[in-house]
């Protein structure tokens, strides 16, 4: 069995064999798909290919896997942990990678199937057509706040809003700009209405989006969006593996007999998604329930900021629960469900049904004594969570009397 390294650049991938205890160069092989392939079938059955995560690795993953054992790729942070060197060359990144990969120290990451990688396309394009948009709002407001006009008191973008920036005493020029961003907004809202009827469409055939917007304040989109960056759950056995991936860990320094000091989050793995559970949390606590009483008991301690994010690590323990054991959120509201769901059907290209003699399963949401039932059903959830944690905080440490009976000895 041979190892083959590839140190991949954005033209060329630096080739490095390790064979029998010896490794030796191999020359370079130029990143385009034929020449990729030719190289592939120079290759055997019982080889590994070995390369670092970069822009292109799903495409190299999918072009060589036929042809090998197995593609191997390497998380390059760690790698530069593990091997970082004086001199740095292509030859000598490429030596390491199929080092490590021998020794057995290669960190390897998960390479996500061709499903997981089209859903992760569809939210990442999404999230930049929603930046795009912030990004015109916030050029319109700024040349509304560079006129000294104050800001508009509703949504800027509606009819409404739109007939108050045509009477706005603006000189012709910047009408004009405003004109242009308003053109392009609407253009781009556009786009992404038909991908979030996309995803509407996928998120009705799947059960584990379903599952997900069982918990208050999780929509459609959030639980596409996680699921798309955690792909197969089982590869994490853990939920604080979970919570690694989302970077929602928080650092920890150590040495000596020092005492561990916890930093601020990691923020190391998928930021979308982190970002995701954090817009998440600040509709969860708007409503009754557990997951507010959390966040209000770590808020008064450390402010709403911490407390979101406190709050989205809970909810990814949450998550990989729910996913691991294929269970449904414990205080789900079950008349809110049937109303996401049913907005789910909507957007996603389905009739109304409005006017019709029979109800549907989304028309208790709209009785208030249906919603207020709810709502003081969690509410009791919410106190029952609320003396748990004080009954929990007013208990001594679990080794404090043992150590208080020590002769001779004092509490540390």
């Amino acid at each position: 069995m041979k190892i083959v390294a590839l140190d991949v650049h954005r033209t060329f991938g630096q080739i490095a064999i390790h064979e029998a205890g010896r490794i030796q160069d191999a020359g370079r092989v130029t990143m385009e798909r034929e020449a990729v392939l030719a190289f592939a079938k120079t290759l055997s059955g019982e080889d590994d290919v070995v390369l670092e995560e970069t822009g292109n690795t799903a495409i190299l993953v999918r072009l060589l896997a036929p042809f090998v054992r197995r593609v191997v790729v390497a998380n390059p942070l760690q790698v530069r942990a593990i091997a970082n060197a004086k001199v740095k060359t292509d030859k000598i990144d490429a030596r390491v990678l199929a080092k490590l990969h021998a020794s057995g120290f290669l960190p390897e990451v998960w390479v996500a199937d061709q499903e997981t990688e089209r859903k992760r396309r569809a939210i990442a394009e999404r999230a930049q057509l929603v930046c795009q948009l912030t990004r015109l709002k916030n050029r319109v407001q700024s040349i509304l706040h560079a006129n000294l006009i104050p800001r508009y008191d509703g949504k800027l973008f509606t009819q409404r809003g739109r007939r108050w920036l045509d009477d706005a005493p603006l000189p012709d020029e910047q009408k004009r700009l405003i004109g242009r961003h308003v053109i392009e907004h609407d253009r781009l809202a556009e786009e992404l209405a038909l991908i979030d009827r996309a995803i509407a469409a996928e998120a009705m055939r799947d059960p584990d989006i379903r599952r997900l917007m069982t918990i208050g304040g999780v929509n459609a989109i959030v639980a596409a969006s996680v699921l798309a960056a955690v792909g197969d759950i089982t590869r994490f056995s853990s939920p604080e593996k979970l919570v690694s991936y989302f970077g929602l860990n928080p650092r920890v320094r150590q040495s000596g007999d020092h005492a561990a000091f916890h930093g601020r989050i990691s923020k190391q793995g998928r930021s979308h998604a982190r970002a995701m559970l954090v817009e998440a949390v600040w509709s969860i606590k708007t409503a009754p329930g557990p997951l507010r009483a959390f966040f209000q008991r770590v808020q008064a301690k450390k402010g709403k900021q911490v407390a979101a994010v406190a709050t989205a690590r809970k909810l990814a323990v949450l998550i990989w629960h729910m996913l691991t054991k294929q269970q449904d959120y414990a205080w789900a509201r079950p008349a809110l469900v049937q109303w996401k769901l049913r907005e789910l059907e909507l957007k996603a290209g389905e009739p109304s049904r409005r006017g019709g003699s029979k109800k549907g399963s989304a028309s208790d949401y709209s009785l208030r004594s249906v919603r207020d039932k709810e709502r003081q059903w969690l509410g009791m959830a919410e106190d029952e969570y609320r003396r748990f944690a004080t009954a929990w905080r007013e208990q001594p440490p679990p080794n404090a009397t043992r150590i208080a009976k020590i002769p001779g000895q004092t509490r540390p």
